[in-house]
């Protein structure tokens, strides 16, 4: 059941209207059996939540015009889902294959000026291989085109997510444009830097030292080494899509039926 913050109903008595049609509304849906109650309160009606915290109501999440709030009527501890427990943070290694170079940048306003590849958090409903395009072309103007993951990182209780975990993934870009005009307020310092140079360079982010040599690896043996690549298929729900992230499979295995 979904309950709506909003106008106070009526009632009498030492208790506030809204306390006393909530409390009401709580016994009926416990009657009807009624296993959980999700509650949206507006911004604007904010003091509605103290309410439905008296009737056992506890946070959930909240956006920027509303929170929620659940109460679980079940048996046992409650069973809902929870909100948020991880940010998702994608970067781009943009490799140009003609020269070997690929496209660095030091942040702005960091303790320790180090390398590292573009990148930020995806946005909702944003696609991994859009969100690395998207952040690549507003640090550094330069475009490109998704081609794969390379790496998958996983980190827990992450200061910057605050206190969720946090799930940063680096993907392979190829360029389509090379001339440099970088975020003057994001980054110091952006440029094309040599593929070698960056694997073994001591002033790069752990992380960036270590898909630089995997990047190395694929532009020299082959990206099908390394490459995670990614595939589209409707989704049991009509109209729908996902996309599914793997390495390559041999012919003889896609076209099992």
């Amino acid at each position: 059941s979904r309950g709506e913050g909003g106008s106070p109903s009526g009632g009498s008595g030492p208790y506030p209207p809204t306390l006393l049609s909530l409390a009401g509304a709580v016994a009926r849906w416990r009657e009807e059996g009624r296993v959980a109650v999700w509650l949206r309160v507006p911004i604007l009606q904010s003091r509605f939540a103290a309410a439905a915290a008296s009737q056992g109501f506890a946070f959930h999440h909240a956006e920027q015009g509303s929170s929620t709030l659940t109460l679980w009527l079940g048996e046992g501890p409650s069973r809902l889902p929870g909100y948020a427990t991880h940010q998702l943070g994608v970067a781009g290694a943009v490799l140009d294959e003609s020269t070997g170079k690929v496209l660095v940048v030091q942040d702005r306003n960091k303790t320790l000026n180090a390398w590292k590849f573009p990148g930020g958090l995806s946005n909702p409903g944003e696609d991994i291989g859009d969100t690395a395009v998207r952040e690549v072309f507003e640090e550094t103007g330069i475009k490109s085109e998704f081609k794969s993951i390379l790496s998958i990182r996983q980190q827990h209780k992450h200061p910057g997510a605050f206190g969720k975990s946090d799930m940063y993934i680096i993907c392979r870009l190829e360029p389509s444009s090379f001339n440099i005009s970088f975020c003057q307020q994001e980054c110091l310092r952006c440029e094309w830097m040599d593929l070698d140079e960056l694997a073994r360079t001591k002033h790069a982010t752990p992380i960036t030292s270590n898909v630089a040599k995997l990047l190395l690896y694929g532009y020299r043996e082959g990206f099908d080494k390394i490459d995670i690549t990614m595939k589209e298929f409707p989704a049991v729900y009509t109209g729908l899509f996902y996309k599914l992230y793997h390495r390559e499979l041999p012919e003889s295995y896609r076209n099992i039926t």
